[in-house]
């Protein structure tokens, strides 16, 4: 299975990614992940991106299809994999369909309200990488491993007004994979399991 999730930031795109990566054995491809990993390195890729990231900014076409191109190149994608973050813009969407044909582009549809209101309470776990919220954690810390939690700067309300703004699907993005057939919609639930559950059914179409 070759999908693409979509959604604003704080939709819950990383979360629900694991979840099928976990159950179905698929890579998780997440832009997103991939730049703040530079970033942590060091790297002049990092660098790069950071100068974008770090103002609530998007990272050129020309960066980020040059990762995600590699990447999908790798062994471990060749029987599918799910992309996080991207593609973002009717460009990178276009490029991307030459690089691999996608079964399906799932879109996590959210109000900007609530997602204010989930990136504020979001937490990422410095042991294992984890995405979660403050509502869920265990004793402070998270609930997969255990680990210490740290806020991501991202995450601040400014940041993420910015990045609402900024980030905000064109059509034209999904117009492309509605004429495809291959376009399919969840809404976004009270629960991470309530939302699986509605994906599982889109996945199962697949096989």
């Amino acid at each position: 299975m070759k999908i693409v999730l979509l959604g604003p930031p704080g939709s819950g795109k990383g979360t629900q990614a694991q979840l099928i990566c976990e159950k179905y054995h698929l890579p998780h491809i997440s832009t997103g992940d991939m730049f703040r990993k530079n970033i942590s390195n060091n790297t002049e890729l990092g660098k790069k991106a950071n100068e974008f990231i770090s103002k609530g900014s998007l990272v050129p076409d020309s960066l980020t299809i040059s990762i995600v191109k590699d990447r999908l190149s790798e062994e471990d994608c060749k029987k599918g994999f799910v992309l996080d973050g991207f593609p973002r813009n009717l460009f990178q969407t276009q490029e991307l369909n030459k690089i691999v044909q996608i079964d399906k582009a799932i879109m996590i549809n959210i109000s900007d309200e609530e997602i204010i209101k989930r990136l504020s309470g979001r937490r990422m776990c410095k042991k294992c990488g984890n995405p979660t919220h403050i509502d869920w954690l265990k004793n402070g810390l998270c609930e997969k491993c255990g680990g210490e939690v740290f806020v991501r700067e991202d995450d601040s309300p400014d940041i993420v007004k910015a990045r609402l703004e900024k980030q905000k699907l064109p059509l034209e993005v999904l117009d492309f994979y509605k004429s495809k057939n291959i376009f399919e919609e969840v809404e976004c639930a009270q629960t991470k399991e309530e939302v699986f559950e509605n994906i599982e059914k889109i996945l199962k179409k697949i096989k």
